[in-house]
């Protein structure tokens, strides 16, 4: 559940594809009953506003995020799993990354200079592969449907929600 502004949410509800496109089908009243089901009600009463839509999930990141003149950032770099919503703020990051390294360039070099450009797919590289092993994680540690994870998942998501200084360091690494 992705906060919005004023008393809305935004809701990444991640299934197989075959649930996916059963509750996608499901008539309004049955969807929202399953919504209900899935995600309680802790933040008030629930109603569906806008289409429901499914997207095939997946992890992609290029090759390299350089080439002659060329720095990718953002989605054009990797994708990720939105379960964290963690997407935005990666890109953000790169954005800053780049812009950082280009202020800090040599005189001499120009911004497209390939030394420059590699010095921010380096500064990239561990950021982005520890959001996607994160979001990834994650993912699958929500997908498992046993009594055994579920209890686990639970009670390391209401240790973290108990922890203040634990929970504002999560916050503060999911920021950048």
């Amino acid at each position: 559940i992705l906060p919005l502004k004023g008393r809305r949410s935004s809701i990444v509800w991640t299934e197989t594809k075959a649930e996916a496109d059963r509750i996608v089908a499901l008539p309004d009243d049955e969807f929202h009953a399953e919504l209900e089901k899935r995600f309680g009600l802790h933040l008030g009463d629930i109603s569906v506003v806008g289409a429901r839509r499914a997207y095939p999930l997946g992890l992609f990141v290029a090759r390299g995020f350089i080439a002659e003149r060329i720095a990718l950032i953002g989605d054009a770099a990797h994708v990720i799993h939105p379960i964290a919503g963690q997407g935005l703020n990666l890109g953000l990051q790169d954005v800053a990354a780049l812009l950082e390294v280009v202020r800090g360039r040599e005189a001499f070099r120009d911004i497209g200079d390939t030394v420059l450009l590699r010095r921010y797919e380096r500064s990239r590289a561990e950021p982005i592969a520890m959001m996607r092993a994160a979001t990834d994680g994650l993912a699958r540690l929500f997908s498992i449907d046993d009594p055994l994870a579920r209890f686990v998942r639970n009670t390391g998501m209401a240790a973290v929600d108990r922890l203040p200084p634990l929970k504002s360091l999560l916050i503060r690494q999911a920021l950048g």
